[in-house]
């Protein structure tokens, strides 16, 4: 027998509207009540409807491929389901990404998927996933675990094992004097790729590799400044920590009169489709897009329909996709 909003309101000892008014996540519900509806939901194996109802997926990096194909691929997962995906594009952690949720808990929001949002930044405010705690709003995030101390699903890719992919390469084609171009401290993302990049230099006996490590911006912009820092360092290769920053490596490498690859390697991060197609086509570590969508979306919808999900931080494996901007350590003349 299909469980109904009467069965629950029955167990509950509460009112339908009551029943209804949780279900839907509206205000105007007392917490003792909420927990009272809740419990009798999930004791008779209850599923909320999601016909209609809305996913706010936060993020910052809207104009990046990467995080517009994982949006894009959450949304296709999610829409056979009866859930409408709306996007937020926000700075991690500032006031947009508050305000966006503030907006959206009385309109329906069913759940919200935080891609490397405020889960990215190091003692970023807690208030936003209070207020969906508050709410029932269940909540998952994708390449950053939350500051919170309260368990949630996470899907990330191994950043670890990223930089190992690329350090690896690199050092297999000759080179010795590898540099990095990170994204800013503090950015859970980049300082795991710094610290995998810096325990894979180790591993290769290479101890003061952290000198050869650069601080930077995600952007064309910041890959070009690393480049030029790391170049007066005596890089010949350079691990960037997004497509982007790759992108500005070459650009800034190029203006300082050097050649890629016969002078300079780069390697790139995230592998979004248009890497295939710089010139020359990047040699990129490929987050596994498809795959991070695809559980964040089954994550959504289980929660969604009242059923549990595992908590904590589930990696995904990387692929190093071989191209054009690198190559053999150049023979000093």
């Amino acid at each position: 027998m299909k469980v109904g909003i009467t069965e629950v309101a029955v167990r509950a000892q509460v009112s339908e509207a009551t029943v209804s008014r949780v279900i839907n996540r509206r205000q105007g519900v007392a917490k003792k009540t909420r927990d009272a509806v809740e419990q009798a939901m999930t004791e008779l194996g209850y599923e909320r409807p999601t016909q209609g109802q809305l996913v706010a997926v936060v993020t910052e990096f809207v104009s990046n491929p990467f995080f517009a194909d994982v949006a894009e691929r959450i949304e296709s997962a999610l829409a056979p389901h009866g859930l409408k995906t709306v996007l937020c594009p926000a700075f991690p952690g500032g006031v947009q990404e508050r305000d966006f949720i503030n907006s959206l808990v009385d309109k329906g929001v069913a759940a919200v998927v935080f891609l490397s949002a405020s889960n990215t930044i190091e003692g970023a405010d807690t208030e936003t996933y209070e207020i969906l705690r508050a709410r029932r709003i269940p909540y998952v995030g994708i390449n950053g675990e939350f500051t919170d101390g309260v368990p949630a699903p996470v899907y990330s890719t191994d950043d670890a094992l990223a930089a190992e992919l690329a350090v690896d390469h690199l050092y297999r084609l000759g080179h010795r004097t590898i540099g990095m171009a990170s994204g800013p401290a503090g950015n859970h993302p980049a300082d795991r790729r710094v610290q995998g990049f810096l325990t894979s230099m180790a591993k290769r006996g290479v101890e003061d590799a952290e000198r050869l490590v650069i601080r930077q911006s995600y952007t064309v912009e910041g890959g070009q400044a690393a480049a030029g820092t790391l170049l007066g360092l005596g890089a010949t290769a350079i691990v960037a920590a997004s497509d982007y920053m790759a992108l500005g490596a070459i650009r800034g490498i190029r203006r300082l009169g050097r050649s890629v690859p016969d002078e300079v390697s780069v390697v790139g991060y995230d592998g979004t489709m248009i890497t295939e197609f710089t010139d020359p086509p990047l040699t990129t570590v490929r987050q596994p897009a498809d795959r991070l969508a695809l559980e964040a979306g089954r994550s959504v919808l289980a929660l969604v329909g009242n059923r549990d999900v595992p908590t904590g931080e589930l990696l995904f494996d990387p692929e190093l996709v071989i191209r054009s901007t690198t190559g053999p350590v150049p023979e000093v003349a």
